[in-house]
């Protein structure tokens, strides 16, 4: 079982009331990074997290290349694992191992990487108040009024949302989604032959509902596997995961954590700004539509909308819609193309998840492809340009929808 974090700095009970330069509402990857830059460009801060830090996080919880770019440099972290083979099966079948060029996806506790980044933030200069919830958000000219399940009315110049997936902020800006997945999770501890089987090795397998996918990602004497696919067929979701972690003999032991959380793709024109309100990581639901990854979408926008803020801070109130929009147009330049990128590949997957699976698992070029991906080397925008990615994505939208059930059989 993972040792408890070091707690980021925090204070527990607040002025009760008090103005700030910019408050941040969440501390994930997203809400901590906003408060660290923010802080950095000499903003005063307050980073509000509804629960106690370190707090538990259904994630699989592997940095790929991008999100290990965009962590602070120095930021002490405890790395469980790291992957340098890959399986990938369709539906416990096809199975093959295949070896990574440079291997790259870190495997962390997101509790550990929370905390940390939290911390980070405190270090750079903002308040930390954990166990404190947003209640109410209101907003007149330049001023930004937050209050809290504490009683506390706090006034700021800019606020950032980072309050996740269920995020209060998000529905004040007004986020909308063109997908959204249910995901089921289990943290499951091993014993040593079983931890020294999975040792430096991920699983991925395309599964027997549309678009779904189940993981097996390993972490010392704890592997974090789960499944997902697009909410709407609970019980079928759940007999795949039951399914699943029998068949890797991962349903046996009691798990430390079973849980789910629902994974929200924004759509391509939704807000990602009202007034002096920003919104970042998945509140903004900013997350790949294939992989459902968010963590390296989370620090990049948060990194994005920190700065944001600050601008906004100096802002008066007629300049305050320009630098907002400045946000959302950054965000579309970056994050916006990877996303209609992984919507496409989505649709490729959705319509033909053994396509896929037989490109990545027999065609050298295509693996090289996505282990760049994984590396950091390029993005899901530069995998989809290829021509026979375009090719293979105008082939299956012609062709009718095809399970991996179907196809295995």
């Amino acid at each position: 079982m993972p040792p408890p974090s070091t707690p980021a700095r925090t204070s527990g009970t607040g002025s009760g009331s008090g103005s700030w330069d910019v408050i941040v509402v969440g501390a994930g990857p997203a809400g901590a990074t906003a408060a660290r830059v923010a802080a950095e460009n000499g903003c005063e801060t307050l980073l509000l997290e509804r629960a106690a830090v370190p707090r538990y996080k259904t994630c699989g919880g592997g940095l790929i290349g991008a999100s290990l770019a965009a962590l602070p440099p120095g930021l002490p972290l405890r790395v469980r694992d790291t992957a340098g083979h890959f399986t990938f099966a369709l539906n416990g079948r096809a199975e093959r191992t295949l070896a990574s060029r440079s291997p790259t996806i870190a495997m962390v506790y997101r509790s550990e990487l929370d905390a940390a980044l939290t911390e980070a933030a405190a270090t750079a200069g903002a308040q930390v108040r954990d166990s404190t919830a947003l209640t109410v958000l209101e907003e007149q000219g330049d001023t930004v009024t937050v209050k809290t399940n504490r009683g506390e009315t706090l006034r700021a110049r800019a606020v950032v949302g980072a309050d996740g997936s269920a995020s209060r902020v998000a529905r004040y800006v007004g986020v909308q989604c063109a997908q959204v997945d249910l995901a089921l999770e289990a943290e499951v501890p091993v014993d040593e032959r079983t931890a020294d089987r999975w040792q430096g090795r991920l699983l991925m397998e395309w599964g027997p509902l549309p678009g779904s996918f189940g993981w097996v990602f390993p972490k010392g004497d704890v592997c974090t596997a789960g499944v997902v696919a697009a909410r709407g067929n609970p019980d079928a979701l759940r007999a795949y995961k039951e399914d699943f972690l029998a068949r890797h003999g991962l349903l046996g032991p009691r798990p430390l954590h079973d849980t789910g959380h629902l994974t929200r793709c924004r759509r391509p024109d939704s807000p990602l700004a009202r007034g002096r309100v920003l919104v970042a990581g998945d509140a903004a639901a900013l997350v790949d539509h294939w992989s459902r990854e968010g963590i390296s979408y989370a620090l990049r926008s948060g990194e994005l909308a920190g700065r944001a803020a600050a601008r906004l801070v100096a802002a008066a109130e007629t300049e305050a819609a320009t630098a907002a929009d400045h946000y959302g147009q950054q965000v579309e330049a970056t994050l916006g193309a990877e996303m209609r990128a992984s919507r496409s590949l989505m649709d490729l997957f959705a319509h033909n998840p053994g396509l896929v699976h037989t490109a990545l698992t027999r065609l050298p070029a295509a693996w090289r492809r996505l282990d760049a991906y994984i590396a950091g080397r390029t993005s899901v925008a530069g995998i989809m340009a290829t021509p026979f990615a375009r090719s293979a994505t105008a082939l299956a939208t012609r062709l009718p929808l095809r399970s991996a059930r179907t196809l295995t059989r």
